[in-house]
């Protein structure tokens, strides 16, 4: 699983996780990519079942590329434990994953291939998202 090396700080606040993603919006690296419809949080646990997923597909094919990091650490109190008790230990981390974020990218594959690996892997992930083919520019 991907954690952070190093944290500039151990506890984050939430936040929010609502809004267009401003960074990350188009395909950078390969020809196919899963794009969020949707915001929400995806766990470290997440990213890796959607990348074991794709590359189980694949079979030693083509090449895959996360666009995500899970590096906001999301903290979880023990139970039945007293108000005051303060900010609870770090369980876990996440990525903020914005609507219009470009999830993960693939190439070396054939569309149909990319297509089928994409949808085993969505089915992983907590965000509804869709499947993109760049444009050949010619």
């Amino acid at each position: 699983m991907f954690i952070p090396k190093k944290l500039k700080h151990r506890k984050h606040h939430r936040g929010h996780h609502y809004g267009q993603a401003t960074a990350g919006e188009s395909i950078s690296f390969g020809s196919f990519a899963l794009k969020a419809t949707e915001s929400s949080w995806v766990t470290a646990r997440q990213i890796e079942a959607a990348r074991r997923a794709m590359t189980r597909y694949v079979q030693r094919g083509g090449k895959i590329w996360i666009r995500v990091f899970a590096d906001k650490p999301v903290t979880v109190h023990g139970n039945e434990s007293p108000m005051g008790g303060g900010k609870g230990a770090v369980d876990h981390f996440v990525a903020v994953v914005k609507k219009g974020k470009i999830l993960f990218e693939m190439d070396g594959v054939t569309r149909e291939q990319a297509q089928e690996a994409m949808r085993l892997a969505s089915y992983k992930l907590p965000v509804k998202s869709k499947f993109l083919v760049k444009e050949q520019q010619g």
